[in-house]
């Protein structure tokens, strides 16, 4: 490895548990399967598995419950330790056999439950609870009861059962979920939710006793040497209900503050908890607990700046932590204990492996985009990644060698000809890939040229460097055609030939330039512009141009942004139109333009026409599929597949997955 990097593989003291490296898998419920008695599939032991191969030194699971009547939840939701005791252990002994067997020690994750922060698919809207009567958080109509005093108990003893039952099935240790996010054990804490008169109100102590009596009451059944971490957030960001506040902005904190947050890590360190796995916001500002990729890498790192001499035990720390540089940095600076991966390991869960062994170019990234371990899953179908298909499915998908080696012929670098040459390549075909351009990446290199979609970049730099190691030939600045292909006889043929600017049929339209342009920087960003196009593509080029001090108006037919193509992930949406607005980019939604001249442009909204000054004009209205080779070819080879934006104009997961599952059944 690099010696630079030798930090990270110190080893880390959570109690008297010592975790080889430094790394730790963040918790993530979105990508777990659990069975109807509420204990793990096959499928979640192999996916845990494979991030512990990939030599990651902790793992901390996913939510479980510890009971199921205060709170009832949905069957195949989360585990739950207490519902089958015995059932329960066996499954989670295969899991913790395995991890262990490759030096990775496993922590199990244990929630209080949702509280307002439930939705109706987890807890049915009559059994909403909080701390004091308050709404739901994503139905504002639907009321939460307040929990009795009883219940608060009943719940406490259960943590201690569930710890039990961890402990007896080889966890070594929990983490408690969570005064973090606004779950119903961070609702108690904070009085803008807890107005009750009894113990477990009034000041911060008695706001805080309900997470000191559960540490203290595993300590008394599994003994004052099995670790308990906290998952904590620092900093809630409530702006108001239901809408958080930016980094940067201005705005009173109606939730934890920092100076809150200090006197919380006091007294919670010395009821027993032995780490803070540590972040911030809550589901009213949910973008700052599953931050999207318009944060800065390290986002957190700021706030935890500000606890880090109250908290005299270790400080776990997650948030766009892939930059090893950056986190190398803030452990030297005694800022951080431990570096927390969450979705970098779903990308790829030999990132700690790949960087030890100095094979850092060949790290597959996060994006930050959501749309595998998130979309999917508000798609129905379980979460994943967007990037890596094999993710949470480790025991349906995989890519083994081929008994019969093929010549496989690709045309397009982009996304999804990318992912067929990897896949094809590493099942020991031989593979020729044709680009028109000079560069591999396609529109990932469009894309990725706003700061904050750089790992669109790293992206295309790994495919780069993974299909020079595996031997692909590739062919930069050819552009493929019937006969280069012919002389080729490939035994099966991708034809990605990816997409083209939409062209708006608008008077004036030639006075206009494309956004793929301005991106790329073929035409330089004027002071003053209109984006005609409110989709994804418009908005981020429009955020962009703002964030570099550009005067920006979007024009959407649409009475929304946002609103064509594949939804966006709440966290996602929300922050960028959080952003869109904090940068003073204006909107006209359910408009038309009806002329572009030189200088100005003419809108129809409502019947009513406005003329917009501007120097720039930049369509964005979208793509359409480009398949002219595949069409002239379709019928000419049997095994002949369109893929990516030629076959239909999607995203980047469509782009891969597609790729990814023909090429492992070639």
């Amino acid at each position: 490895m690099k010696s630079i990097y030798e930090p990270l593989f110190e080893p880390l003291k959570i109690g008297d548990v010592e975790v080889k490296n430094k790394f730790f898998m963040a918790p993530m419920a979105t990508i777990v399967d659990v069975d109807e008695d509420y204990c793990y599939t096959q499928q979640s032991i192999d996916y845990y598995v494979e991030r512990a191969k990939g030599g990651v030194g902790l793992i901390i699971t996913g939510a479980n419950w510890v009971e199921n009547d205060v709170e009832p939840h949905a069957r195949c939701s989360f585990p739950c330790p207490n519902m089958l005791p015995l059932k329960y252990e066996h499954k989670a002994k295969e899991m913790t056999d395995r991890t262990h067997a490759f030096g990775t020690k496993i922590f199990l994750q244990l929630t209080a439950g949702l509280g307002r922060s439930a939705l109706p698919n987890f807890v049915d809207m009559k059994d909403f609870v909080a701390p004091s009567p308050t709404t739901n958080r994503w139905i504002p109509n639907a009321p939460c009861r307040e929990l009795t005093t009883e219940e608060i108990e009943h719940i406490i003893e259960k943590f201690g059962d569930a710890a039990v039952i961890a402990k007896n099935s080889g966890f070594d240790g929990v983490e408690i979920h969570a005064v973090h996010e606004g779950y119903l054990l961070d609702c108690f804490t904070m009085t803008l939710f807890n107005q009750r008169t009894d113990k477990y109100g009034g000041d911060l102590k008695g706001r805080l006793r309900f997470a000191t009596e559960i540490v203290e009451t595993i300590k008394n059944k599994c003994g004052k040497d099995f670790p308990v971490i906290l998952r904590f957030s620092i900093k809630s960001y409530i702006k108001q209900l239901r809408q958080g506040g930016l980094p940067g902005e201005d705005f009173k904190e109606l939730g934890r503050d920092i100076d809150e947050a200090i006197e919380a890590v006091k007294i919670l360190q010395e009821a027993g908890y032995d780490a803070f796995d540590a972040d911030a916001g809550t589901y009213d500002s949910w973008y700052w607990a599953h931050p999207p990729m318009y944060f800065e890498k390290g986002m957190y790192l700021p706030l935890v700046e500000k606890i880090r001499d109250a908290a005299k035990v270790p400080l776990l720390i997650a948030g766009r932590m892939d930059d090893p540089k950056m986190a190398v940095d803030a452990l030297n600076k005694g800022t951080i204990d431990g570096v927390g991966l969450g979705r970098p390991l779903l990308s790829d869960p030999d990132y700690v492996n790949k960087l030890k062994d100095g094979l850092e170019a060949l790290i597959r990234p996060c994006l930050g985009c959501h749309d595998g371990c998130f979309g999917r899953l508000l798609q129905s179908g379980l979460g994943s990644c967007a990037v890596n298909p094999e993710c949470g499915r480790e025991d349906t998908v995989g890519v083994a060698p081929a008994f019969v080696k093929k010549n496989v012929v690709i045309v397009g670098g982009g996304p999804a000809g990318l992912e067929a040459a990897r896949v094809s390549a590493l099942r020991g075909h031989k593979v020729t890939l044709f680009e028109a351009t000079d560069r591999l990446g396609g529109e990932l290199l469009v894309g990725g040229m706003p700061k904050f979609k750089e790992d669109d970049l790293a992206l295309a730099s790994y495919y780069t460097n993974e299909l020079e190691r595996l031997g692909v030939d590739v062919k930069l600045n050819t552009l493929a055609d019937e006969a280069a292909i012919d002389a080729l006889k490939p035994d099966s043929l991708f034809i990605c030939e990816g997409s083209i600017p939409v062209i708006p049929p608008i008077d004036g339209v030639e006075n206009a330039v494309l956004a793929n342009e301005v991106l790329t920087n073929k035409v330089a960003a004027k002071d003053n512009v209109v984006v005609i196009g409110g989709g994804l593509v418009g908005c981020e080029l429009a955020l962009h141009l703002a964030q570099n001090g550009k005067k920006v108006t979007i024009i959407e037919a649409l009475p929304d942004i946002l609103k064509s193509g594949i939804a966006l992930p709440p966290m996602n949406e929300w922050m960028l139109r959080d952003l869109l607005a904090f940068n003073n980019v204006r909107i006209v939604g359910n408009a038309k333009v009806s002329k572009i001249g030189n200088q100005e442009i003419k809108v129809l909204q409502d019947n009513n026409e406005e003329t917009i000054a501007t120097e720039q004009t930049i369509v964005a209205v979208g793509y359409k599929s480009k398949h002219d080779l595949f069409d002239k070819l379709k019928n000419k080879y049997t095994y002949v597949y369109n893929l990516g934006d030629s076959k239909e104009v999607r995203n980047i997961r469509g782009a891969i997955w597609d790729a990814y599952e023909v090429a492992r059944n070639l």
